[in-house]
């Protein structure tokens, strides 16, 4: 049984763990159950649901790379009908919260599948993935603090009953920065807000999906991908998601106190720990699953053994970097 120490609350959702497995990496809902005990993680993240089914990208979709994994899956799925009829039905068992994840290619998309999640009770909350880098204008929304503002003011309407995380994107660089990115998920101006915890925005950030990024076959000299380019995830992008972390933390969420979820090359427990110091109150793991599918479990119990050293919970952990700064000041 999980510790104590290592239970979390992420924007009122009591989690046994931090530990969230990511979307897309674990199926439609709970298909990795014969492979890994999902009651042992903190959370599962649901693939990520369009209005209508999907196939997906041309082959190939997943390749690895040196310190990673390149995909362009495409965001292939059942869509929102199908997954209410054949799949909520299943969340009751699952064994931990279940968190829905909602993708589109316009504002109508995600209103649409984010009021039917709302209808189903059992979702403890939803994700909005604005950020897919392997379809055709998936970073539109993370990359626009205007359009991203808008899709949550009407995404926000419908979102009656549960709470709203939001997805973002690495790619944000100069005079956008990822603070910006944030503020405009949280900062929503909107005269009734709903939810549970009653904010006009995101209760949380999730930071961040895949890196763009292509990989060439020298001797074919044909992009490895099917759709030449995807998203770069596992190692190689988890020092660079924890910078990301401690900034919006530091510039921008702990003030708001909106809590961040950590994404990006979550392998052992030191990479989730160092994620919690720069300001992740939970991390969620996809690469590791491909590669381990109990690394998740892995994960938990380093971070049990971490909270005891260290003499503190994880919640009392979250931002706790020793960077100098306050010195500094």
């Amino acid at each position: 049984m999980a510790e104590a120490a290592v239970a979390v609350n992420l924007a009122g959702l009591q989690l046994a763990n931090p530990v969230m497995l990511a979307a897309g990496t674990a199926g439609t809902l709970d298909e990795l159950r014969d492979a890994l005990d999902l009651s042992r993680v903190g959370a599962i993240v649901t693939k990520s649901i369009t209005p209508l089914a999907r196939e997906g990208n041309r082959p190939w979709r997943v390749v690895p790379v040196d310190a990673g994994m390149l995909n362009a899956v495409g965001l292939a799925n059942p869509g929102i009908d199908a997954f209410v009829k054949d799949y909520a039905p299943k969340i009751p068992q699952v064994g931990c919260p279940v968190i829905g994840s909602i993708a589109g290619f316009s504002v109508d998309d995600y209103v649409r599948v984010a009021a039917a999640m709302n209808a189903i009770d059992t979702i403890s909350a939803v994700e909005l993935n604005v950020s897919c880098p392997n379809v055709h204008k998936g970073c539109e929304f993370a990359a626009d603090p205007a359009l991203l503002t808008e899709l949550i003011r009407e995404t926000r309407a419908v979102l009656t009953n549960t709470r709203l995380f939001v997805k973002l994107s690495p790619i944000p660089t100069g005079k956008i920065t990822m603070t910006d990115i944030a503020r405009a998920a949280v900062d929503v101006p909107q005269s009734s807000p709903t939810g549970p915890n009653k904010r006009p925005g995101a209760d949380a950030l999730c930071i961040a999906n895949t890196t763009p990024a292509m990989a060439i076959d020298v001797r074919t000299r044909k992009p490895k991908l099917g759709r030449i380019s995807g998203g770069l995830s596992g190692p190689a992008v988890h020092a660079m998601a924890v910078k990301l972390v401690y900034d919006v933390h530091r510039n921008f969420a702990k003030a708001a106190q909106t809590p961040i979820v950590g994404i990006g090359g979550v392998f052992t427990w030191e990479h989730a720990a160092e994620f919690v110091l720069a300001g992740a109150t939970a991390v969620e793991v996809g690469t590791g699953l491909f590669a381990d599918p109990r690394c998740p479990i892995k994960v938990v119990k380093g971070l049990e053994k971490w909270t005891r050293e260290q003499g503190a919970s994880v919640m009392d952990l979250v931002g706790k970097v020793d960077d100098g700064e306050s010195q500094a000041r």
